[in-house]
């Protein structure tokens, strides 16, 4: 049986991780479940990516290369991701065409739209359905453009380590690809990856993405407040973040902390709220059904009860491992009660048949 091997590659703002699928025939959709043969992360230096773009290509270039060496990765054909506030999404009505010819005309359909030039954005465009308008049969969908320099860099950078980009693929999509299987295919469910800098929500019904949105902050905005807060080193910051949590007592010794916990956090799921009772106003009827969170900084204690709580909905850690094979090499124990930091990775993969 013809089998695709492929990695999905997610550049974060602290580390890298990496998901090695395999595929067997008919691809990610097909009958047989993927495989998850390998997974890898390793920390990236402070500074070395920001906001979801490479500043310091050699640096990551070789952390890369160390990180498939040590992996043993089986393919060096990677599909990488994209998702920063460099990066627009927006629902957009377009007249049918074939889509090779549809997304060859974007550049003219769509440059009144951008805040770019479209000789400076990547653009592409995901149809989630079609309908009959007075001037004939349309698609509807989503636009996506990303600042050209912002893709180049990563993809440039994976090159350096001697990696083949197959794809680039929005992060929002992939967290639909490696989250919504089996019984959540048939509700609403709000995606929320939280990362270190930047936070993706997406909003899915029935297998079909109806918002996407980008926010500028994460679990490091947390770290970064305690550390000013306390006048401590960042990793001293990030300890005791974790052991305090929001929402817990604590002495007045780290009075000072939780204080600077509470307010980032409130703030970022006030965010989080607001985009999904935006989405909740502008579709009526379509209530969100459950909240998923992925990302290391939803690992943050009391972070899903506190979000729970302002968005009056169920909120439970994705877990993107259900309904996949497991490779007989990887070490399960290693992914246990960790399972929503695959997430990314795991989509990205998957996207390779998108």
């Amino acid at each position: 049986m013809a089998t695709t091997r492929v990695v999905g590659l997610d550049i974060g703002t602290t580390r890298l991780r990496a998901a090695e699928l395999e595929f067997g025939a008919g691809g990610p959709s097909g009958k047989s479940p993927a495989r998850l043969l390998r997974f890898a992360e390793v920390p990236l230096p402070h500074g070395a990516v920001r906001d979801g773009e490479v500043t310091e290509p050699g640096v990551v270039s070789g952390m890369l290369r160390q990180m498939w060496q040590q992996a043993g990765f089986s393919t060096k054909k990677v599909v990488i991701g994209v998702g920063n506030q460099r990066v627009v999404v927006r629902e957009l009505d377009l007249p049918w065409m074939p889509l090779a010819q549809l997304r060859a005309s974007l550049p003219f359909q769509v440059k009144e739209l951008l805040p770019m030039a479209t000789d400076e954005a990547l653009l592409d465009y995901y149809p989630t359905g079609e309908h009959e308008t007075d001037t004939g049969r349309t698609f509807r969908g989503m636009l996506v453009a990303a600042q050209r320099d912002t893709v180049n860099a990563n993809v440039l950078t994976a090159e350096g380590a001697g990696l083949e980009t197959v794809m680039v693929d929005l992060n929002g999509f992939a967290l639909l690809r490696s989250m919504i299987r089996g019984d959540l295919a048939n509700q609403c469910v709000g995606l929320v990856d939280v990362g270190a800098s930047i936070t993706n929500i997406v909003i899915v019904d029935h297998g079909v993405p109806r918002l996407v949105r980008v926010l500028p902050a994460g679990g490091m905005n947390v770290t970064t407040a305690v550390a000013s807060a306390m006048g401590i080193a960042a990793a001293e910051a990030e300890t005791m973040k974790r052991e305090i949590g929001i929402g817990h007592a604590v002495g007045p010794e780290r009075a000072a902390a939780a204080e600077a916990i509470t307010g980032v956090t409130q703030t970022l799921i006030e965010a989080i709220r607001n985009t999904f009772v935006y989405y909740q106003g502008n579709n009526p009827g379509a209530g969100i059904d459950v909240a998923l969170l992925t990302g290391g900084g939803a690992h943050l204690p009391g972070f899903g009860q506190y979000l729970a709580s302002a968005s009056r909905l169920p909120v439970a850690l994705g877990d993107p491992l259900a309904g996949l094979k497991l490779g007989k090499n990887l070490d399960r124990a290693r992914l246990a009660g960790a399972e929503s930091l695959v997430a990314l990775s795991v989509g990205l993969a998957f996207g390779v048949a998108a």
